[in-house]
């Protein structure tokens, strides 16, 4: 009787071990496959090895059985600097930093089971941390994933746009490096985006203005954002990829109070270079969450100043929302993860009334 039980127990040990075990057996797929999925400005000059820059870039793909790679790699820009991702299993959510100029990822400690799973791969850190390369993906076999939703937003802005200091939860504000606190997937507008079931494009960089650049920068908006990289201003980005129903602005802060009529004429001359790229598009003009009250009156008149101007010109598709709240409580005096739901909450309702959504 104890030996027949014994083996039993020993029999259920086994099967238990054998079924936890992730397959051996991983087919490589190249990232030019079709099912994989790509959202962002990415350079496709090299369709097997893509090539992204800015923040909130990310790229979707199904697979069957309970294990997955992802071959990632890092430019490790400045010998030093690893990119963060969000990596999306099944609707869960886990924020990975890179190790080296190539990252093996494996998926199997995020899933449960040999079925049918959904991934993401979101680029949390910006275009200055250096670029991402998707180099394969290795499973026992790809899904066709579903279509991708039919509305399209693209978010313009500066570093609270990229997420920069809104995650605290594994490193504390001021503690490493000054990208370690930042979260596109949980930014303002990914959050948005998702909330309307919409792809979305985060077409920022930290420190950029729209006629003056904090930090020392030598860009600003309106002359890096037909790039694929809008902190390295080289590759052409071709608009024809990616054609958005609505295009927020979210520019003002790293400019600060200016002489309200340069200001505005700027503001004017780059919505007209934007309206050239998306002729059909949904504008709505938004003053900075960071604003302090000065700042968020001087936004407030230009952001309204520019949509009349606009609108006599016959352009009638540009709205504008101020912030009333300033947003300060995440690193860096930037909004927090919950005060990017919180805009992103205020944001979203805006939305849906101008769009009716």
């Amino acid at each position: 009787m104890k030996r027949s039980l014994l083996f039993s127990l020993l029999f259920l040990v086994t099967v238990t071990c054998l079924q936890a075990r992730p397959e051996k057996k991983l087919n490589f797929y190249s990232p030019d496959h079709p099912f994989i999925q790509y959202t962002g400005r990415i350079d496709f000059s090299d369709p097997k090895l893509p090539r992204f820059w800015q923040p909130g870039v990310y790229i979707s793909f199904s697979f069957k059985g309970d294990n997955c790679e992802v071959i990632l790699n890092d430019e490790v820009l400045w010998g030093n600097s690893h990119n963060y991702i969000e990596l999306v299993v099944d609707g869960k959510e886990y924020r990975l930093q890179t190790k080296s100029k190539s990252d093996t990822i494996s998926l199997s400690p995020y899933v449960s089971g040999k079925g049918a799973h959904s991934a993401i791969i979101c680029k949390n850190t910006e275009a200055n941390i250096g670029y991402l390369e998707l180099a394969g993906i290795r499973c026992r076999e790809l899904g066709k994933p579903p279509a991708k939703p039919q509305r399209k937003i693209e978010f313009i802005g500066n570093s609270i746009t990229c997420g920069m200091g809104n995650d605290d939860s594994e490193i504390p504000c001021g503690k490493r490096n000054w990208y370690d606190q930042h979260n596109a997937w949980l930014s303002y507008g990914a959050l948005t985006a998702r909330s309307v079931k919409a792809q979305y494009h985060l077409s920022s960089v930290s420190g950029i203005g729209l006629m003056h650049s904090c930090c020392n920068m030598d860009v600003i908006m309106p002359t890096v954002f037909d790039k694929v990289s809008m902190r390295n201003n080289d590759i052409q980005w071709n608009f024809k990829r990616y054609q958005p129903d609505v295009v927020t602005v979210c520019l003002g802060q790293n400019d600060g109070v200016q002489d309200s009529a340069v200001f505005c004429t700027n503001y004017i001359s780059f919505m007209r270079q934007l309206r050239q790229y998306y002729p059909t598009a949904t504008f709505i003009l938004l003053s900075s969450p960071m604003a302090d009250e000065k700042l968020r009156n001087f936004l407030r008149q230009s952001i309204n100043a520019v949509r009349s101007k606009l609108a006599l010109a016959g352009d009638n598709k540009i709205f504008t929302h101020v912030f009333e709240k300033q947003f300060i409580g995440g690193c860096d005096a930037h909004p927090s993860k919950a005060e990017h739901r919180q805009i992103a909450t205020e944001l979203t309702t805006v939305m849906k009334n101008i769009m009716n959504w």
